[in-house]
């Protein structure tokens, strides 16, 4: 099937006079989650991670992703025509080598100009130098025949005894950041910056609560773009008392281009489409980038107010209370042997558990439960159909976070069942002590992220291991669970951790056919101390959830650290143990006990 599709698809590429086609894993506003009507990569190749982009030329067709997704890709991407390219693998082609290296003198590339970022086509407009990269309409929409349709909503608000600020407060600070003398027009594309800003939530997007929306700041406006329908009495209130103007979705582009020309246009380049920024230089109307990495408003929301770190602690404490309950459902659900146990029920138990909090919204992404060597594909995603059933002498890995109207949490944790090897010991002793060097961590201001990278690396790098994707992301305050600008990665990145940015601490050991590890909390930034040297943060532990002790080898692990998880673990029992009842409270008290 795979194969006829990319037929069908060659056939419309050569009506449009092009050679190949670029085809990320995205719709307009660039989100990670996307709707099925824009998983164009899924419908091509079978493949299903949520970072992949296939180029296709008239022979041929391959699929780039990252490590998180290889094996998973390479048993999706069978029989459909489509190559593997491990991304950062040495010897692995880019997508212009790849691309230049199949097309003739005067051939063209097509991008779906809706669905390409303008730094992106930027980018590859240069790599693929001398071919042309030209522009396209949706191709999918003529060789998709069964093509699901965009769908919308109600909008919800979220009261300020969450959000800490008014949507007015937010509009001035963005003003004073983009710091522009005459008039402007700034476009917002991303639906996470929207719902920040105006204080509302959604569920157009599965696990990141937002609604499909654009919006335009000017110095004394503002104007929400939403799809017809979800607008309700209780919105209209509360974007009226904000003086927030609504126009229909549909309208943002009209809008745009009739907006008087001597306002210069301002948007992010990695968050504005294509088709968005031709259509802001309507009429010889000038556009000037936002140049902070994820735009202004992301550098913003990152830094959260004492309102949403309030309800962060208030998550953590929910969350935390469902994963003991879980912990513990596990451990004596193992001893049926008559009644196994499969990840997809373990993953369900979970969000159940999760569910009996009224401040409950949701999973905050793909829950992963992986047992033994499923827990080796670092995305792996269990379903009804198929997963496997919890065995003995392995780990058992759940990753799982949930949306709370007051907060969002991601956690990892990994339990030995059974007599695992020492190999396994020690790894799952080097993994925590990584996770623990972050969290003890104290810093100049000013840090970036690359430069701490390295003390949770470093344990495992100790092994002669080492794992591909980043260590830390940030997280959104009841939006995305992966949230920018800040990152925790080998990779540089510009923006410098700040007191109120959080973010995960995950490192993590994947032996691929036998096991995974990954220990993962989330930490916050915060000030510890000014002197005559500088002014020096420190991480605080958020996430309250208990670590199995059991695989550890205290030698490895050190006093300091061992000191350090004993603290760590008295404050999960203080903290949690009056939300539990006596079975889950004993249970709790156990597995915090003290370790020498």
């Amino acid at each position: 099937m795979a194969v006829y599709k990319l037929e069908l698809l060659r056939k419309a590429m050569i009506e449009r006079g092009i050679s190949a086609l670029v085809v990320p894993s995205g719709d307009p506003h660039f989100g990670e989650y996307i709707q099925a009507h824009y998983k164009c990569v899924e419908w091509l190749s079978g493949f299903n991670g949520s970072a992949g982009t296939i180029a296709v030329t008239l022979k041929d067709a391959a699929l780039w992703t990252d490590s998180r997704f290889f094996v998973q890709a390479e048993a999706q991407l069978a029989g459909s025509g489509i190559g593997l390219m491990k991304m950062k693998i040495p010897g692995t082609e880019g997508i212009d080598t790849w691309i230049k290296k199949r097309l003739k003198d005067g051939e063209r590339v097509g991008v779906v100009k809706e669905l390409l970022p303008l730094s992106d086509f930027n980018m590859l407009q240069q790599d693929l130098l001398p071919f042309e990269l030209v522009e396209t309409d949706d191709l999918f929409q003529t060789v998709w025949k069964s093509r699901p349709v965009v769908e919308s909503y109600r909008i919800n608000v979220l009261d300020d005894v969450y959000t800490g600020e008014s949507v007015s407060s937010k509009h001035a600070r963005i003003v004073a950041e983009i710091g522009e003398e005459g008039d402007f027009l700034y476009l917002i594309s991303s639906c996470d910056d929207i719902a920040w800003l105006f204080n509302i939530r959604g569920a157009d997007i599965e696990y990141n609560p937002v609604p499909l929306a654009y919006a335009a700041l000017t110095k004394n406006s503002m104007t929400l773009f939403i799809k017809t329908g979800t607008l309700t009495e209780e919105l209209n209130l509360h974007l009226s008392k904000e003086n927030v103007r609504v126009m229909g979705y549909d309208e943002f582009d009209t809008f745009i281009s009739s907006y008087p020309t001597y306002a210069i246009r301002i948007a992010s380049k990695e968050k504005i489409s294509l088709s968005k920024y031709e259509i802001s230089l309507s009429g010889g109307a000038l556009f000037k980038p936002d140049t902070r990495r994820g735009g202004i408003i992301a550098n913003l929301k990152a830094v959260k107010n004492e309102t949403e770190i309030s309800g962060f602690r208030k998550a953590m404490i929910l969350d935390g209370v469902a994963w003991v309950k879980y912990l513990r459902f596990v451990e004596e659900r193992l001893k049926e042997k008559n009644n196994p146990l499969g990840e997809w029920e373990a993953a369900a138990k979970i969000a159940l558990l999760r569910a009996e909090s009224d401040l409950y919204m949701g999973e905050s992404f793909a829950p992963i439960v992986a047992f033994g060597p499923n827990a080796a594909l670092p995305h792996y995603e269990p379903s009804e159909a198929v997963h496997s059933f919890v065995g003995n002498d392995n780990f058992l890995l759940t990753d799982t976070g949930g949306q709370y109207i007051c907060g969002t949490t991601d956690t990892t944790r990994t339990i030995a069942i059974g007599d695992i090897t020492e190999e396994q010991k020690r790894d799952y002793t080097l993994v925590l002590s990584g996770m623990i060097n972050l969290a003890m961590a104290r810093f100049p201001s000013g840090t970036r992220g690359a430069q701490l990278d390295i003390l949770a690396r470093g344990p495992v790098f100790s092994a002669g291991k080492m794992y591909m994707h980043g260590t830390g992301h940030g997280v959104g305050h009841y939006l995305c669970v992966h949230e920018g600008p800040q990152s925790i990665r080998m990779e540089e990145n510009p923006v410098v951790l700040k007191p109120g940015m959080i973010t995960s601490d995950e490192p993590a050991i994947y032996e691929e056919g036998r096991y995974g590890i990954r220990c993962e909390n989330l930490i916050l930034c915060k000030e510890w101390c000014k002197n005559k040297f500088a002014t020096f943060c420190e991480f605080e532990t958020l996430t309250l959830v208990p670590f199995d002790t059991r695989p550890v080898i205290r030698e490895l692990l050190g006093k300091e650290k061992i000191d350090w998880l004993n603290e760590y673990h008295k404050r999960v029992f203080r903290e949690l143990s009056p939300y539990l009842k006596n079975d889950d409270r004993e249970w709790l008290k156990i597995r915090t006990a003290d370790i020498d």
